[in-house]
This record gives structure tokens, C-alpha cells and sequence, in this order.
């Protein structure tokens, strides 16, 4: 991998328009809701956990693809 890439991957990429801002909050939003969904509907448990966190990680790679475009 090339150094350049690991330093794009580990950079703070700030939102820099109100349209990138609105997207990141678009992303946590609708990921909130999946998991309010998930936990008000299934019981407690490992998989319900797993569940919640998975969306977590799709958040995190949703609006890490969000910060990272040019």
C-alpha cells in the first residue's frame, strides 16, 4: 500500500459543505433508526448486540466514504 494511502485513511477529512454535513447527519439518522427498530424489537442478546454494532460499522464506513471522496 502506498504511503499516500495510508495517510489519506488515517487523515481527519472535515465535512466542508452544508450538502456533506447534511449527508453525514442523513447517515447517523437512518442508522439511529435501524437500531432503535432492532432494539425495540428484538429481545436482548448476543445477536441483538452484534445486530446494533454491525450498524454502528455501517455508519462508520457510510460516512467514512462520505469524508474521503474528494
Amino acid at each position: 500500500m502506498a504511503p499516500e494511502d495510508i495517510e489519506h485513511r488515517f487523515a481527519f477529512h472535515a465535512a466542508t459543505t452544508d450538502e456533506k454535513r447534511d449527508a453525514h447527519t442523513s447517515v447517523r439518522q437512518t442508522c439511529r433508526r435501524a437500531a432503535d427498530h432492532i432494539n425495540d424489537l428484538c429481545p436482548d442478546g448476543r445477536e441483538k448486540s452484534l445486530a446494533i454494532a454491525r450498524l454502528e460499522e455501517a455508519m462508520f464506513w457510510a460516512n467514512a466514504a462520505l469524508a474521503r471522496q474528494g
